[in-house]
């Protein structure tokens, strides 16, 4: 089966009352643009989990309808298209649960929309701290903001910006960078993340030469690259979405420092950003990178997510997926397997929330963990990805506690 992003690929939503022998699954993706080879394999990742279970989660049917919060204009996810997407979802009574976003920016504007119900809502991918915590990293009114009624209906099987910002400044450390210069895409996810970055190697004594803001839009930054040039910058790491000018970015910065460590997070560990073909950073560029993933090699993975990878394989015929593959089929299992659990009450959108809320000691393809009452994962373990012939190649887990 393939994932093409249609909406309505296993049947549409719009079922009838909340009560029925049916609840409906959505995902919120960006679907066109950098991000589609990544999200095209976690809609794999979330059809693996429905199909294992017979579209079943119980007694009662489960119908997925994947949406797409992109528009090929754009190449990335836009208001619009997520406030669509959430507000479509808000108003299907079988709705169950939404899967999404893959953007901290886009989940900033449909988590208070889908708050307003409250449908439970399960990032499979968002890590900026803002969304549920006002720890390190977050703005001010965050994460208040998102919750118009006071209570939590948000949560992500994802760690956050924490844990990623101090197992990027590890690395760093790790690799002998003195100094390190940043720049962000400005961004609720980039900007956020930046902040931890900076934050972290502070605390682990590498010198911040700056941490700045780029415009997305700019035909180049060679200017930037100029200025990190005369700081005498060691390292340079870009906090943001590869769709924001990362891959013009990584080519001036790698021009003007051609002795410099580069390193990047999860917002461009996709083909988008590393593979040429793909319209990604070219092969020279490419071998100085490392990036930060929360996910790791199949093999360092519990029996559970070594299957997984056995099955997606056997599935959809790739040896190697998208790092991200996993954690969509984390999210449907969360789902099926806390709709299941509840039985008839699964239809009940509190009881569903709740339930997702109390998921403790959970034996899952990515480890054992907790969701928090903030919604946040327990798990901390990042991957260290270097880029070889286009691809994502695992290096090493890093463990990096939050800060």
């Amino acid at each position: 089966m393939t994932a093409c992003g249609d909406d309505d690929d296993d049947g549409g939503g719009g079922g009838e009352g909340g009560g029925g022998e049916t609840v409906n699954v959505y995902s919120s993706l960006p679907l066109q643009g950098a991000s589609r080879p990544q999200t095209t394999a976690m809609v794999e990742g979330i059809r693996l989990a429905l199909q294992q279970n017979k579209g079943k989660a119980g007694d009662l049917t489960v119908k997925y309808t994947s949406l797409d919060d992109s528009t090929a204009q754009a190449g990335t996810w836009t208001p619009e298209a997520t406030s669509a997407n959430a507000r479509r979802v808000a108003q299907d009574d079988a709705a169950v649960a939404y899967i999404g976003e893959f953007n901290s920016g886009a989940s900033a504007i449909s988590i208070p929309l889908l708050n307003e119900v409250p449908i439970a809502q399960i990032s499979p991918a968002n890590t900026a701290v803002g969304l549920t915590s006002d720890e390190p990293g977050a703005d001010e009114g965050e994460p208040e903001k998102y919750y118009p009624t006071g209570t939590r209906h948000y949560l992500r099987i994802v760690p956050k910006d924490t844990v990623q910002g101090a197992a990027l400044a590890t690395l760093m450390n790790e690799d002998g960078c003195g100094n390190v210069y940043i720049l962000n895409d400005k961004e609720v996810y980039g900007a956020g993340l930046s902040r931890n970055i900076e934050s972290s190697a502070q605390e682990q004594g590498l010198e911040v030469l700056a941490n700045e803001g780029i415009d997305p839009k700019a035909p180049n930054f060679r200017s930037q690259a100029a200025t990190m040039q005369s700081e005498g910058a060691e390292c340079f790491v870009f906090s943001g979405i590869t769709a924001n000018g990362a891959v013009q970015l990584y080519k001036d910065v790698a021009a003007a420092l051609p002795n410099a460590q580069l390193y990047g997070p999860d917002g461009v560990a996709e083909s988008g950003f590393s593979d040429p073909a793909e319209g990604g950073i070219p092969a020279d560029v490419a071998n100085r990178v490392k990036v930060t993933v929360a996910t790791l090699a199949p093999d360092e993975y519990p029996p559970e997510g070594q299957k997984f990878f056995d099955d997606f394989e056997a599935e959809y015929g790739e040896p190697n997926p998208d790092p991200y593959a996993i954690y969509g089929y984390e999210a449907m299992r969360l789902v099926l397997d806390t709709c299941e659990q509840l039985g008839p009450d699964c239809t009940d959108r509190q009881a569903m929330i709740d339930a997702l809320f109390q998921t403790k000691g959970r034996e899952s393809v990515l480890g054992t963990y907790d969701i928090d009452e903030n919604g946040d994962t327990t798990l901390t373990d990042y991957g260290v990805y270097t880029i070889k012939g286009g691809e994502l190649q695992f290096d090493q887990t890093i463990q990096a506690g939050g800060g």
